[in-house]
């Protein structure tokens, strides 16, 4: 508990940290804060479990950040990875140690919360914060802020960690400034267990039609999740591409339990992370990875990070000492985190113009798969892995000085037409 409390203490409880969404962002910042033995308030507006759209693929990065004595809730184990090409081209890899997990978010989610709970954190749940306030009248001292609910009541804290989703109200509250924003539809689909027999221990990964986008069927049990992803704005065209996907797979006939769509949101260089005594982390700060939009890793990564500043921004007695301890939090965001994402768009650039390149690479030299098993099991991630290979480092160095000069070319030729888009398909195995 915190050592000092003002005389509005007296009045009305001031959390040392209130933390927004109670996802796996949010909950790692709620255990991060009550573990440091501070008051911690994690407010959910769903009641818990509840559903979310995501693949739900626990690859090292994740597993290393989740709480001490965390049992993860594995539907399957992933030995085999099965890739395509639009459909062509198909060839499995398979690998004698597990790559990684597959989990139901809820599940997961709902283990996260209760972790943060037995470290001493509050739940409450069914609540919607309409907006944050800083200064103004519901502010009792310039050591506050006021966290507003639905229906007018003013929750205060000493620090507060935006986690509120990809549509966050505590982002727009911070300035958070966008740069890629794609468009990922799943659906939940039951099958027989003859089928589910066929896709156990694997998965399916399809490069797909439109560029930088994909598709992926991840096994849990008697269920497959099956989703593709795109950039925003090709919408009718993602569609398409989920129906096809399905339609090819032989799996049309079976009717989905779930099917939903979300927006995943990667943040500018930028953009703020911080705000007065306010943070952001997970998707309400655009973290996540560019180019396969993971967003689990860096939810839970940067969840811990946020929470462990808040404790310090709390603790900070002026505006000077908060904004110090808030650029600090930012410093190691970025250091880290950052610098995969800064990786991760230089890939998907790539990516967008040569998928048969990474589908030919990946199925058929075996340095490429050693990395792509490297970074699942958290032996390495994208940033380490190009910083280590001088081959990769010449790669992205030559892409980024032929888009250069594609931009230069495109700004000094009034009317010209755009580089071309995504390069023919390398044949890669059987």
């Amino acid at each position: 508990m915190s050592s000092e409390n003002s005389s509005a203490d007296d009045v009305q409880q001031v959390w040392d940290v209130v933390v927004v969404g109670a996802g796996p962002a949010g909950a790692s910042a709620a255990y991060a804060a009550a573990v440091a033995g501070r008051r911690v308030l994690l407010l959910e507006k769903a009641e818990l479990p509840r559903y979310k759209t995501c693949g739900g693929g626990i690859i090292g990065p994740s597993r290393d950040a989740l709480p001490p004595g965390f049992e993860l809730p594995f539907q399957d184990r992933v030995h085999a990875v099965t890739f395509s090409n639009n459909g062509r081209f198909t060839r499995t890899r398979r690998s004698r140690q597990m790559l990684f997990g597959l989990i139901n978010r809820p599940e997961f989610d709902q283990q996260l919360v209760e972790h943060a709970q037995k470290a001493g954190a509050e739940l409450r749940t069914g609540v919607t914060v309409t907006r944050v306030e800083q200064h103004g009248s519901a502010v009792p001292d310039r050591r506050t802020v006021a966290v507003v609910l639905q229906g007018g009541e003013a929750v205060l804290a000493r620090a507060v960690v935006g986690a509120d989703g990809s549509a966050s109200r505590i982002g727009a509250h911070v300035g958070v400034k966008l740069d890629q924003v794609d468009l990922g539809l799943e659906a939940e689909i039951p099958v027989p267990e003859t089928v589910a027999e066929d896709w156990k221990g694997r998965v399916l990964i399809d490069w797909g039609p439109m560029p930088g986008s994909y598709g992926w069927v991840f096994p849990k049990g008697d269920t497959l999740t099956v989703g593709v992803i795109s950039a925003r704005g090709e919408g009718a065209a993602t569609k398409r591409y989920l129906e096809d996907f399905v339609g090819r797979l032989g799996l049309a006939g079976f009717e989905p339990s779930i099917s939903s769509g979300h927006l995943t949101r990667c943040r500018a260089d930028d953009s703020p992370l911080s705000r007065g005594r306010v943070l952001v982390c997970g998707d309400a700060a655009g973290l996540l990875e560019p180019w396969t939009r993971e967003g689990i890793s860096f939810a839970l990564r940067s969840g811990r990070i946020a929470g462990e500043w808040a404790v310090r921004i709390a603790e900070a007695h002026d505006a000077v000492d908060a904004r110090r301890q808030a650029l600090n939090y930012a410093f190691a965001i970025k250091a880290g985190l950052g610098v995969e994402m800064s990786v991760g768009k230089r890939m998907l650039a790539l990516f967008e113009r040569r998928p048969g390149l990474f589908h030919a690479a990946l199925t058929g030299v075996r340095p490429a798969w050693r990395a792509f098993t490297d970074i699942t099991r958290g032996r390495t991630t994208l940033g380490e892995l190009v910083r280590s290979h001088p081959l990769a480092q010449r790669a992205l160095n030559a892409m980024d000085r032929r888009q250069a000069a594609a931009g230069t070319a495109v700004g000094t030729a009034a009317g010209g037409a755009g580089t071309g888009g995504a390069g023919a398909a390398e044949e890669a195995g059987s």
